[in-house]
């Protein structure tokens, strides 16, 4: 699925539209600034993908802090069938930088 500007992540957040949202940093990166996503780590995503069988074919958006852990992850996910997980293009940092 197409990825997610930090434009677009804004807007959506802003309006309060129903995603779900995953943080894929380490728990001190997602301590010291998050956006209201779901903490779970790359290097615990295999171990924790089960409990998200249910939501396969939901969007998902993923963020870190640059969006290369986060590409990893959406790449992972397809691979285990998750059919709309979408990359925030430039991370938390891209999204700290907006005006």
């Amino acid at each position: 699925m197409e990825d997610i500007t930090v434009n677009e992540l804004k807007e959506r957040l802003a309006k309060g539209e129903k995603f779900h949202f995953f943080d894929v940093r380490e728990e001190w990166e997602y301590e010291e600034d998050n956006l209201g996503a779901d903490n779970i780590p790359l290097g615990e995503l295999a171990h924790q993908l089960e409990q998200y069988e249910n939501i396969k074919h939901e969007e998902i958006v993923v963020h870190c802090r640059s969006g290369a852990r986060s590409g990893n992850a959406k790449k992972y996910m397809e691979t285990k069938g998750f059919t709309k997980v979408r990359n925030v293009l430039g991370g938390i940092l891209a999204f700290r930088a907006l005006p």
